[in-house]
């Protein structure tokens, strides 16, 4: 058997939360004795969970912690399975207990470090801003949208919409009017806010007249609201009706904060898919399963607590970045980024930012890290990072090559965790674990108290690659879909493969160490010869090439009904694609995959499309490669580029 790559030491795992939170609930046993706990007594677990994250609210100690427990997919999934009903909390009350003087944001965009905020502070802008949206009538239930970026004014304005029982719903300046109306445009904020513009890879990029349209195509606003972010006077004329942060919020400033305390499940976010496959679905989230999900997962499986520096690199429109945001209510401190990962003037800036502040958890996306290693990022040579100790990866799976990457040019001595959810639980079925070691190319382990099984198309448990599903409720489930009144949709989006279990959508496999790999979303895998592959399997291999900047891999249906595999590839510059390339990436795939996986064609392109999270769009690919119109080319990034697709006439 190969060694792990990397094992905590006695003394980390000691001191770890999840260390402590084992002798809390006296299990002795080690990762796999905790998570066989929590599933076997979920309702003692999340009680736990509460306990042990210290979550303010009001609750009857003697009432249930959930009732139907046996309703994973009931007729109407809004009416179940449903958590701990009597209990009354608000998120934002929770985020914001950090000690007054404590750090709670610190913000840097391309041009460096830009502003710190404490505890006290942010509270005191939390509350200037709910009063001012109670001032414009925003009460429980409204919602309240951002087109911002990743800044201290979007944590604000999320928190003091959640402070008041509002609905907080972002998406990031670099969505088209199309894309953005296409998502607020079904939840009809009352509220929005945006920037005059911001920053991406050195160019400087105006927002007010997208703002413009924006507005005037979402009728039911009272207000909408600018923060000039690239510009210390801003020009309000384009925008009907608009004011300014500093306006809006001027009569406000020191009106006490006052979180009211609303049920466990009254809704907080609204999320959307990525719309690639039609008008994007508004998925809805709880406040208490939200904040009780992420408390587990920041403190249990990635063991942030206070004085911890807490980095993802995201967006608005991620679901990562209401993930991050709930390391405040562990206390930690939030490093917020703004701007491209790799600038061409500095690609190693986010390393510049994690040594300067002292960044203790640092995450990002796999693209990311495979990215760094082509341009030779190497922190590990240039910076010192004695404080970091976990790194966590998401977005697509991480490939075995970017494991080595991180040991022999970032760090020896991390936690690489590579962890896999998504916007539908806007949380993770799979995670780190504290206690164990990193092995190659595997996630380490699944989350606590989620039930999670791998199945084959039988609905039966396997060995083999299959279906990722859980088979039990976990507090994170969505608490319906907007404007879904009778469950259709959201019956339809997760329980019709398999009723009363949780299809994900994800192609994985479980490992003989407890944790997982993800070879990609079952949607998008492979089917040559009858033979069912990921598409993750092609581009762990094709992207090792130095000649290949990424690629994009679909099947293509063929008028016999076969499929046949069809790479496409983003060549580095200065490459051409010949005949010695196509070998040596064919041979190369077939020896470190198999030779199902060998493309029948491979294609370079100019461009690969991506949805505005940065995930590749395989599906919109493939749509355009068959002919068919591509219902949402609005939530793509570049929806330029689907015409390097089109098949020829």
């Amino acid at each position: 058997m190969t060694a792990p790559l990397w094992r905590p030491s006695a003394d980390r795992i000691a001191r770890s939360a999840l260390a402590r939170f084992m002798a809390s609930v006296s299990v002795d046993g080690g990762y796999d004795a905790i998570y066989k706990w929590s599933i076997a007594q979920p309702a003692a677990f999340w009680d736990a969970v509460w306990s042990f994250g210290g979550v303010i609210g009001d609750r009857d100690p003697s009432a249930p912690v959930v009732v139907g427990l046996d309703r994973m997919s009931p007729p109407d999934p809004v009416l179940g399975p449903k958590w701990f009903p009597s209990a009354r909390l608000n998120y934002a009350e929770n985020l914001l207990r950090g000690a007054g003087d404590d750090v709670a944001l610190i913000a840097w965009t391309e041009d460096g470090p830009r502003r710190t905020l404490t505890y006290g502070e942010l509270r005191a802008e939390v509350g200037a801003v709910a009063g001012a949206l109670l001032a414009h009538g925003v009460r429980a239930g409204d919602r309240v949208a951002g087109f911002l970026p990743n800044c201290p004014e979007a944590v604000i304005a999320m928190l003091a919409t959640a402070s008041i029982g509002a609905l907080w719903s972002s998406c990031s300046p670099d969505f088209g009017v199309t894309g953005v109306v296409d998502r607020f445009g079904q939840i009809a904020p009352k509220v929005l806010f945006c920037v005059d513009g911001y920053k991406y890879n050195g160019k400087s990029i105006d927002l007010l007249d997208r703002a413009a349209e924006v507005r005037s195509q979402l009728p039911g606003l009272v207000q909408t609201v600018v923060i000039p972010y690239r510009h210390r006077s801003v020009d309000l004329a384009p925008i009907r009706g608009a004011t300014t942060w500093h306006e809006f919020v001027s009569r406000a400033y020191g009106e006490p904060l006052v979180c009211t305390r609303l049920p466990f499940d009254h809704p907080l976010y609204v999320l959307y898919s990525s719309g690639t496959t039609g008008l994007p679905k508004c998925i809805v989230h709880g406040a208490g399963g939200t904040l009780l999900q992420h408390i587990k997962e920041l403190a249990l499986h990635t063991d942030v607590g206070p004085g911890d520096r807490v980095f993802y690199f995201t967006t608005t429109g991620w679901m990562m970045w209401n993930w991050v945001v709930s390391a405040l209510a562990v206390g930690a401190t939030v490093v917020l980024y703004d701007g491209s990962p790799l600038p061409n003037a500095q690609p190693g800036l986010l390393w510049d930012m994690a040594a300067r502040e002292g960044v203790t958890v640092f995450g990002t996306s796999a693209k990311y890290l495979a990215l760094a290693q082509k341009q030779d990022v190497a922190p590990a040579r240039t910076h010192d990072l004695g404080q970091l100790r976990t790194i966590l990866s998401t977005g697509s799976p991480l490939a075995e090559y970017s494991y080595d990457y991180v040991y022999e040019a970032v760090h020896p001595d991390v936690c690489l965790s590579s962890i896999s959810g998504g916007t539908d639980i806007v949380s993770c079925f799979a995670l780190g674990n504290p206690l164990g070691p990193v092995w190659r190319g595997e996630l380490q382990a699944l989350g606590l108290g989620m039930r999670v099984e791998v199945w084959d198309q039988h609905g039966r448990p396997t060995t083999e690659a299959g279906e990722l599903v859980c088979t039990m409720p976990f507090p994170s489930m969505p608490v319906g879909f907007w404007n879904d009144p009778d469950g259709a949709r959201y019956r339809a989006a997760y329980f019709e493969t398999f009723p009363g279990a949780w299809r994900h959508g994800d192609w994985a496999q479980a490992t003989e160490h407890g944790g997982l790999v993800i070879h990609g979303r079952s949607d998008t895998t492979l089917n040559p010869g009858g033979v069912r592959i990921g598409t993750a399997e092609i581009y762990r291999v094709v992207e090792q090439f130095p000649e290949v900047a990424e690629s994009v891999v679909v099947g293509q249906t063929m008028r016999d009904g076969d499929c046949r595999t069809v790479l496409f590839v983003r060549l580095t510059p200065g490459v051409t694609m010949d005949d010695d390339l196509r070998h040596r990436l064919r041979t190369a795939i077939r020896e470190q995959a198999s030779p199902h996986h060998v493309p029948h064609v491979i294609v370079p392109v100019a461009d690969i499309p991506r949805t505005v999270s940065g995930k590749i769009a395989e599906m919109a690919v493939r749509d355009v490669l068959h002919g068919r119109p591509v219902a949402n080319a609005s939530a793509l990034a570049n929806p330029d580029a689907l015409a390097l697709y089109q098949p020829p006439a």
